[in-house]
């Protein structure tokens, strides 16, 4: 008996019976009907050329589309009719009269309210405490430290962390010696540096109550704010920018971003004498400490040449040469 039967696909005569094939290999229930429409069993081989109903959802998506679309449009040319009504400035436009007129007393005058800046601390001496690594010192810090010292009563120490092993003798001194011993509560600010091994330079002034400022160039931007120096919003932006470029592109970044940034160097000192306008600024102190520490001054151009002099003419510039000996 066998297992199973096959239908035969051969007649007697040898003629090959008649076999209705599928039109397709499966069919499946159209996906694009009503819920109705594709739940009910599939239609028959005849019925394809029906028109298909189509989903409204569907419908109301391509409309929703079509009306964004619509509304973008519109929005588009409002934009386009506003933009021709009105003149806006030149993106190339030369802030140097801007700056020029921008009214800033010079460091030399009269020192600021230290209790304005800093907070009144009923009678208690106002402490900067700053941790820099040794093996690679802010030496604006340092040129700002001088600085201060021309403005107020600075009572100025250094100190080594246990983290730190050997502190070179010239860092352990770098803020010189004391002549006058006076009471501490004849001094306007304290300023302590730490040696300590830390990835960053660290600052803080209120130790119980304040976060540390981190980086370089953001405790330089403090310390140069207690000479209380007012600055417009395009100087404060060009002076910010300077200080992001000294520290993150001449200090740390590749040659070819080293001779970018000197370029721009020399061709705002071919219009002022300083870097943001006629008056020394604190982009002038990083942007120089950051030339000495990596070795780019001999191969500065000419107006940044003229302008490192410049900046060695100032006492505090020139002591902290001393240190780079």
């Amino acid at each position: 008996m066998p297992m199973y039967r096959v239908r035969p696909f051969h007649g007697a005569g040898g003629e090959v019976l008649a076999e209705q094939l599928p039109a397709c290999m499966y069919r499946l229930p159209n996906l694009h009907r009503p819920l109705s429409a594709a739940a009910s069993p599939p239609p028959q081989v005849g019925a394809r050329e029906r028109r298909e109903e189509v989903d409204p959802s569907l419908q109301a998506l391509e409309s929703r589309q079509e009306e964004i679309l619509k509304r973008l449009y519109e929005l588009k040319s409002a934009v386009d009719g506003l933009s021709k009504m009105i003149q806006t400035p030149d993106a190339d436009l030369d802030v140097t009269n801007i700056i020029q007129s921008d009214e800033c007393s010079p460091l030399t005058t009269s020192g600021a309210d230290l209790d304005l800046m800093l907070g009144k601390d009923y009678g208690a001496l106002k402490d900067i405490v700053i941790n820099a690594n040794p093996s690679l010192p802010p030496l604006s810090l340092l040129v700002l430290h001088s600085l201060l010292c021309e403005r107020y009563k600075i009572l100025s120490a250094v100190h080594t962390h246990s983290s730190v092993k050997n502190v070179p003798e010239n860092l352990l001194k770098c803020f010189g010696e004391q002549t006058k011993k006076q009471p501490r509560h004849e001094y306007q600010l304290g300023f302590t540096l730490i040696w300590k091994d830390v990835p960053k330079p660290q600052m803080k002034f209120s130790i119980q109550t304040m976060c540390p400022i981190e980086g370089e160039g953001n405790i330089a931007r403090f310390l140069f704010s207690l000479f209380g120096q007012k600055y417009n919003a395009v100087t404060s932006t060009l002076i910010d920018s300077w200080v992001d470029t000294a520290i993150f592109q001449l200090k740390e970044g590749s040659s070819k971003e080293k001779g970018a940034v000197l370029r721009s160097m020399n061709a705002a000192l071919g219009k002022t004498s300083w870097l943001v306008g006629s008056e020394l600024s604190v982009a002038d102190v990083v942007a120089w400490c950051a030339l000495q520490q990596t070795g780019s001054a001999n191969a500065a151009p000419a107006n940044v040449q003229k302008w490192m002099k410049s900046c060695e003419n100032l006492a505090p510039f020139s002591s902290v040469m001393k240190l780079l000996k």
